[in-house]
């Protein structure tokens, strides 16, 4: 049996169901579970001193590429729309293999780690030069992260109408397959999980219906959930009505995919019927501000999905259209992007909060953590609210509006991954210098593109 006391938090933020913001409370810690919740708690254990910290859930990241930790500000994608922005970065990520989904996916875990993130989903749509999912969820096991993959795939390339090279593409029989093998091999559907596999056709723009609907089937035949990009921008909108004569919801809709178990990242164009359909089937979508804005694709309507009931998490999506990795400087983001659209009350640092953790977990289907509350898994952040960034907060539990930006203690399962602001479980110094290196190797071999 392994305690870890929190003793004398100045804040726990807890998102339970009243709300509850506890001040100089205490929380035990039992193999992986918080045990207790008040003053005065005591332990022959490991004490962690959270004086001056808010302590929050962990936060939950719903949507992620994490291959893309490797193309940062690439130049020719820097300014680009969605469609040029991935024909400029697919023939970068065909150079790929093992090691760089690796390395990739250890970096992105780590920045979102110290980031306060416990739990990250993962989209990994290519798989070039022997590369397999199996390469992310070494990295995410040797970090100490729970982690959530989805099993991408494109199956219809440049010569057949899509937007991918042919050289990225799979035979779809082999997508299902593979998909079969790894929700066999990693995915645990049991409390308290680790791994939970999904399945994750690209986007309707890069598969054909036939696997759309194929991996509908075959994920509730798994009891998995089921992830893909949809209604992303105006171009996304465009193809749907051009390809398939309707709108992205409903040719989602038509072939399966709402329900529960079903998640969409960005959703910046649902018009209101399709926010009605999310609401009542329970569509959890991935809200990706920062990256929306990179791209230029506009503000997703999540007010009034919020509003209608559609469960939304928050996303950092891949580093090649975010440059970054930092899921509390997304709670913000999507906070500031609301009151742009609606009004500086359409949306508190508290409801951004809940969205980046409480929100997310229920997204994921994680009822078991994203709250602190006996019972609940111990995936817990404390923020370090005595430096420069909290300096004169009236209110330091308001952390997307003066907060620090990096934990200072991340628990996952309640084991430290974060200590005192870094990593306990990875050499970053010597993560940094992989990742330079295989940088170095892609940029020798890739097009060379002036940028403007």
């Amino acid at each position: 049996m392994t305690e870890i006391l929190i003793r004398n938090a100045y804040s726990i933020v807890t998102m339970n169901e009243i709300g509850e913001e506890l001040g100089e409370t205490d929380i035990l810690v039992r193999d992986g579970v918080i045990e207790e919740v008040g003053p005065g708690l005591r332990t022959a254990g490991e004490v962690i001193d959270a004086s001056g910290c808010v302590v929050t859930p962990g936060l939950v990241n719903t949507h992620h590429h994490l291959f893309q930790t490797l193309t940062r500000a690439v130049p020719g994608a820097q300014d680009a729309l969605l469609f040029g922005w991935l024909r400029r970065l697919y023939p970068i990520w065909g150079e790929y293999g093992p090691e760089e989904m690796y390395i990739s996916a250890l970096t992105g875990l780590a920045e979102l780690a110290l980031s306060g993130c416990s739990l990250s989903s993962d989209h990994l749509y290519v798989y070039p030069n022997g590369a397999r999912l199996d390469d992310t969820i070494a990295a995410a096991l040797d970090l100490g992260m729970r982690f959530h993959p989805t099993r991408g795939a494109m199956s219809i390339g440049e010569s057949d109408g899509g937007l991918p090279p042919d050289a990225l593409v799979e035979d779809e029989d082999l997508i299902l397959d593979d998909c079969i093998r790894v929700i066999d091999a990693f995915h645990d559907p049991s409390e308290g999980a680790m791994i939970r596999v999904g399945v994750a056709p690209c986007s309707p723009f890069s598969v054909s219906r036939e696997l759309m609907r194929d991996s509908a089937l075959l994920a509730r035949e798994k009891g998995v959930m089921l992830h893909t990009h949809l209604a992303e921008n105006a171009e996304d909108v465009a193809y749907s009505l051009e390809k398939f004569g309707c709108r992205p919801g409903e040719y989602a809709e038509d072939l399966g995919w709402t329900g529960p178990d079903v998640w969409h990242a960005h959703c910046v164009k649902l018009d209101e019927s399709e926010i009605g359909l999310f609401a009542s089937t329970r569509t959890g979508v991935a809200h990706c501000p920062c990256s929306n804005c990179r791209l230029g694709s506009g503000i997703a309507p999540v007010r009034a999905m919020r509003d209608a009931g559609v469960n939304v998490g928050l996303g950092v999506d891949g580093s090649a259209s975010n440059d970054g990795s930092n899921l509390i400087e997304e709670a913000r983001q999507a906070m500031l992007m609301q009151r742009v659209a609606n009004g500086a009350d359409a949306m508190s640092a508290r409801e951004a909060l809940w969205i980046a953790t409480r929100g997310g977990a229920e997204v994921l289907g994680r009822d078991d953590l994203g709250r602190i509350d006996v019972g609940q898994r111990a995936d817990i952040a404390l923020w370090d609210v005595n430096g420069l960034e909290s300096a004169g907060s009236w209110d330091p539990a308001a952390l997307p509006l003066a907060g620090p930006r990096r934990v200072r203690h991340l628990l996952v399962e309640g084991r430290q991954v974060v200590r005192d602001g870094s990593l306990v479980t990875v050499d970053l110094g010597r993560l940094v210098q992989e990742q330079g290196r295989i940088v170095s190797r892609l940029l020798e071999n890739a097009p060379r593109r002036r940028a403007r």
